[in-house]
């Protein structure tokens, strides 16, 4: 089951779902809308290495916006930090912002139960786009959960800004068990 505009206001105001900031007038008929943060990173080398960490170049996005460039990938994160123990949430791009030719969490949309924190968001444009900070760029649907829960521990848990792939980090475990 997917909660509903209303049951999202609802689950906010009785704590089983947090939004922060929320405002009522950014929920949808069933998901909420959360908007780009200021801060963008990109990858600083041509090759980005999966089993290491990757440098990154930090993007502040201006009041005059930013251009999004065709071939680059742009880690963004919501303003909005969204969590629960209870609903899983779900992002997606919002059609309006797929319509300007910027693919979002193409590849990432569920999130866990038990994280709690800014998404990190992944845009890929396909012709140059001017995006600004604030902008609303996707929505947040939440499905109800079935059985028992384990919450999210992961190594993204409280993110505050756009957050980098930690891929390497699971990979040398098994790079370390291969031996």
């Amino acid at each position: 089951m997917i909660l509903t505009g209303p049951e999202i206001n609802t689950a906010v105001a009785d704590g089983r779902l947090r939004i922060t900031p929320f405002d009522p007038k950014q929920t949808n008929p069933n998901s909420y809308n959360v908007r780009l943060g200021a801060t963008l990173l990109t990858y600083a080398t041509k090759v980005i290495d999966a089993h290491h960490a990757n440098p990154t170049h930090t993007i502040r996005i201006d009041t005059d916006g930013y251009v999004l460039q065709p071939g680059e990938l742009y880690l963004g994160h919501t303003v909005e930090e969204v969590g629960s123990d209870l609903f899983i949430p779900l992002l997606f791009g919002r059609s309006s912002v797929g319509r300007l030719g910027l693919f979002v969490e193409i590849t990432a949309p569920i999130g866990d139960i038990g994280f709690h924190g800014q998404w990190t968001l992944m845009l890929s444009p396909i012709r140059p786009l001017r995006v600004y900070a604030g902008m609303k760029i996707g929505q947040i649907m939440f499905f109800v959960s079935t059985g028992d829960v384990e919450l999210y521990r992961g190594k993204y848990q409280g993110a505050a800004g756009p957050q980098p792939s930690c891929y390497w980090r699971d990979a040398a475990h098994v790079q370390a068990g291969a031996s």
